[in-house]
């Protein structure tokens, strides 16, 4: 099923795969460079001065009460956010300030004040986080500049700590070094905050970076002997970051966050004796079960992975059977729509996995369709990515169908073994840049004709012996998919194509449930529906 392949690099934000090419980290760099932003101001639009005259207005204190509270040198916020006290020893301690600095004022403290406004409305202004800046981070970070985030702020042993935990582990994935003040003993803009964030990223101040909102940091950076810009306006602020760099990044399409194989979780799963499964895994929330295509490799997914995660699921891509690291048992019935869905069971009842949203694309999405059509309470939404939906037709033998469509002349060609597999293991770099094209490059590059391939003799005859490697895949990209192919070959992919006429026969003795979206279907009743957030999620990451 040889469809259009899932774009790499998507459109995630408005990222292009033309980027894809400028991903490396430059070799010609003379040396390391370091970009640090102030959390207050530039990775957040706020400042904590515009949180606390946001809540004087909101209690009618007057203005600057809070501020001048905070900003004492030994006052409970300040010892807080240089570690010195914990969040539940400070809310009373800043109380009672509060209290001492009302009755010095002569101000009587409105009965709807409290500490705890004061923090929720802080948590609210923490996770506006600036999407322009983690763009930017990415692209920086693919260049090999470092990237690091430094915020005031306290130890949060409070109840409500979630909300920060979630916030670094955003941070922690899109930027090299994130340093929270507690933790460093220093307050930004103190000269012992820029050394400790320096030291860990093992640079010297010369080749640093600082942006921030505030003329005392950017002074206090300089005096620390970094280069600063004083952010006024965010994408002037940005250019000014690029001439520094040398990496374009305002106004740039950046390259989405990937995973790299050796920096992301991965598991095995023994589905029974022989048959091992092979997966990837990040985030937490409901789970989501990505399934690729032929000739892929959970690697296929590697943009879609850190954005499902940070959206708020549990992103689970597989290998698919006779693929990569999963096993690849030769027989060709191993490969049948049954199996494959009996065996995609068996992993989620030993991950305890009761029910599962499932992406799939190419014959990844045929197996999603499969599963949601005769497993319907083991799925609960389903998307596919260039495999529409084909029911079985009694009347109709699926051999015959094939037939009929010259552009599957290809699956006829695949259905005996041995000759398939020569031709495509034959020169595996080649087999993959001739498989993995982006339609952008049509004109520049020679077509694969997926009809007439029975008279031709192969896939690939008459085609040129040197093929150039499309922009949709790096070098590295390259390297890993020929490493995937390289132990099992391609008899396992292609044994998928070979149980037509069985899966045929198998759907039309089996009851189906219905699959529909409950948004255009009426009121839905008896369908499956697919989530609308989730289909849209989806639509944003693969263009």
């Amino acid at each position: 099923m040889i469809t259009t392949p899932l774009h790499p690099c998507s459109k995630l934000q408005g990222f292009q795969a033309d980027t894809l090419t400028s991903c490396r980290v430059s070799e010609d760099m003379a040396a390391k460079k370091a970009v640090l932003f102030n959390f207050w101001g530039v990775v957040v639009p706020s400042r904590p001065g515009g949180v606390f005259h946001k809540l004087e207005e909101q209690h009618g204190l007057p203005r600057g009460f809070l501020s001048q509270v905070a900003s004492q040198t030994k006052g409970a916020l300040m010892q807080a956010e240089k570690g010195k006290m914990t969040l539940n020893q400070m809310v009373p301690a800043f109380k009672a300030e509060c209290a001492k600095e009302a009755k010095a004022r002569g101000v009587t403290l409105p009965s709807d004040w409290c500490v705890n406004c004061l923090l929720e409305e802080d948590r609210k202004a923490m996770r506006d986080v600036q999407e322009i800046v983690l763009k930017t981070s990415a692209s920086l970070r693919c260049k090999g500049v470092l990237t690091a985030v430094l915020a005031n702020h306290w130890l949060d042993d409070s109840a409500s700590a979630d909300d920060l935990a979630q916030l670094l582990c955003l941070l922690g994935h899109n930027f090299n070094l994130v340093l929270l003040s507690c933790h460093s003993g220093h307050r930004v803009p103190e000269l012992g905050m820029f050394n400790s964030a320096l030291d860990q990223l093992g640079i010297s101040s010369k080749q640093a970076l600082w942006l921030d909102v505030e003329k005392e940091g950017v002074k206090a950076a300089e005096r620390a002997g970094m280069k600063s810009i004083l952010v006024e306006n965010l994408e002037a602020a940005l250019q000014k970051l690029s001439d520094f760099t040398g990496v374009q990044t305002a106004g740039a399409e950046s390259p989405p966050v990937i995973c790299h194989p050796d920096q992301v979780s991965h598991g095995y799963i023994t589905v029974r004796p022989g048959v091992r499964t092979h997966y990837v895994e990040m985030g937490s929330g409901p789970p989501v079960l990505l399934c690729h295509g032929f000739p892929e490799s959970w690697y296929s997914w590697r943009y879609q992975i850190p954005a499902l995660a940070a959206a708020g699921f549990r992103v689970l891509a597989l290998d698919m059977k006779g693929y990569g690291q999963s096993t690849a048992p030769p027989d060709i019935e191993e490969y049948s729509q049954e199996q494959l869905c009996k065996d995609l069971i068996t992993f989620m009842d030993k991950m305890f996995i009761p029910q599962v949203t499932l992406v799939g694309h190419d014959w990844g999405g045929a197996l999603v369709w499969t599963m949601a059509r005769y497993f319907p309470e083991k799925v609960r939404a389903v998307a596919s990515l260039n495999t529409p939906l084909f029911p079985a037709d009694p009347s109709a033998p699926a051999s015959e169908k094939l037939k009929a469509l010259p552009i599957f002349d290809y699956q006829i060609y695949f259905q005996k073994p041995g000759a398939a597999e020569a031709e495509l293991e034959k020169d595996l770099e080649r087999s993959f840049k001739i498989f993995f094209s982006s339609s952008s490059e049509a004109a520049s590059r020679p077509a694969l004709k997926t009809s007439g391939v029975c008279a031709r003799g192969g896939l690939f005859v008459g085609l040129p012996e040197q093929i150039t490697r499309s922009s949709m895949l790096t070098e590295a990209d390259l390297r890993y998919y020929v490493s995937q192919f390289k132990e099992s070959g391609f008899r396992g992919p292609l044994n998928w194509y070979r149980n037509n006429q069985a899966n045929w026969k198998w759907m039309c003795s089996q009851p189906t449930g219905k699959v529909c979206d409950r948004n255009l279907t009426g009121n839905g009743e008896n369908c499956r529906p697919r989530s609308r957030f989730f289909l849209t999620l989806i639509n944003r990451l693969t263009g």
